[in-house]
């Protein structure tokens, strides 16, 4: 199927408008109950207003004046996918020498081709976890005004960070005298900076507690905030009503993250056993992105990637799958997040069979990508699932992915919020 022109896509997002009474219905071949893994054989699905209203099987629709039905015999239906880590302004075909000479509205339009191409992907909800100057809210707030088409975006600001640290910019000469806009130290500085992100429409806070594989002259475990800055980032951000991402990849900022009560800790590379244990008693979420380690060893190079950063890529990347692996076993929370941006945009369900292979099984690792998502979005009454009263966010495959988990890489048909895409 190809995919619908901006025109055809944003009138179909306005049918109800013109008939109260429209309602759209999916038959499909089969459906996926991400809660028990059961298959469903020949659902119809009943949305009005983007809502999933009833579903029943082996029915055909009871058609009224301007309702749609969309016939799908061949394809299982799945609930919309969410990646809870991704940065939409980024392109990993471009040096990132040459990104800093880009202006944040080029960012911002990167970061809207981006999100358009995920969504056809089958993602229809991401967390965008840091963009400069806010450029991703304003995609964020373009998609849900209908003047671009993309995934819903809960986005962050600019992620906050140490001077000099992984969220920081080193890679300018001193006499330039540049600071990266989320950089903030000490307490009372880190709050101030979450107030500023909310101030400018993030809704959701991400903080760099230890150094990272991309930045330059950073130590990928070494940790950069201190226990008392971070409990007052996510003081802060919880008094406000929202979550609080950690970048992690070292073992003492994982757990300094963890007892600050962060929702969710990103990569993990460098668990232990007591950070295992404090994640269960936390119920922290953990978002491991074990795919694009392969990428970035095969493809790095000839897209201009230091050699500092390959060779940080080289130190992480098993220790990391280990690690996922001990935190599946451990069952300690975990959703699914990519870090799309070091890797192409669009690719994201390649994840899905590391996950597998790395220890999840299939109906777990689709759970980590739909309710668990949810979850640490706080929105499980909403999204995540086919259900009735959840937001028509639909998605559908030919086959049973628990059985291939690999068709969740060509997703044929995609609907969000009632509104057909593909």
């Amino acid at each position: 199927m190809n995919k619908l022109s901006l025109a055809t896509a944003i009138s179909l997002a306005f049918v109800s408008a013109f008939n109260a009474h429209a309602t759209t219905y999916i038959s499909a071949k089969a459906m996926l109950d991400v809660n028990n893994g059961k298959i469903i054989n020949a659902p119809l699905i009943q949305i009005d207003e983007g809502i999933i209203t009833k579903i029943t099987k082996g029915k055909a629709p009871q058609l009224q004046a301007g309702d749609h039905h969309i016939e799908l015999p061949e394809l299982t239906l799945v609930p919309g996918l969410m990646d809870m880590h991704v940065h939409l302004t980024s392109d990993p075909t471009v040096p990132r020498s040459e990104r800093i000479g880009q202006s944040i509205p080029r960012k911002a339009i990167k970061a809207a081709y981006f999100a358009e191409k995920t969504l056809m992907a089958g993602f229809t909800t991401l967390r965008n976890v840091g963009a400069e100057g806010y450029s991703v809210i304003a995609v964020r707030d373009g998609i849900n005004a209908g003047d671009i088409i993309g995934p819903r975006i809960w986005a962050a600001g600019p992620s906050l960070g140490v001077t000099g640290g992984h969220c920081d910019n080193n890679r300018l000469p001193p006499e330039m005298k540049y600071t990266a806009e989320g950089v903030a130290n000490g307490p009372w500085a880190v709050r101030e900076k979450v107030r500023e992100n909310i101030k400018y429409g993030a809704n959701v806070i991400k903080f760099c507690a230890t150094g990272g594989v991309f930045s330059k002259g950073t130590k990928v475990g070494i940790q950069q905030y201190s226990q008392d800055e971070m409990n007052a980032i996510v003081d802060e951000a919880h008094m406000r009503g929202l979550t609080v991402a950690a970048h992690a990849h070292g073992t003492s900022g994982i757990k300094a993250a963890i007892v600050a009560g962060v929702d969710s800790v990103e990569h993990v590379s460098f668990v232990d056993d007591e950070a295992i244990k404090l994640a269960k008693e936390k119920g922290t979420w953990f978002s491991m992105d074990i795919y694009n380690t392969e990428y970035t060893l095969t493809y790095g190079e000839q897209n201009g990637v230091a050699e500092e950063n390959l060779a940080k890529e080289r130190q992480v990347s098993k220790k990391q799958r280990d690690s996922f692996s001990r935190a599946v076993k451990a069952g300690v929370n975990m959703v699914f997040g990519t870090d799309a941006a070091i890797y192409p945009h669009g690719d994201n369900a390649k994840q899905f069979s590391r996950m597998v292979e790395f220890g999840m099984t299939p109906l777990h690792a689709i759970q980590a990508a739909t309710i668990n998502g949810a979850k640490l979005l706080k929105v499980e009454n909403q999204l995540g699932q086919i259900k009735p009263g959840f937001a028509a966010d639909i998605i559908a495959v030919k086959g049973n992915p628990l059985e291939n988990i690999t068709l969740l890489e060509n997703v044929e048909f995609v609907m969000k919020a009632g509104t057909t895409y593909k």
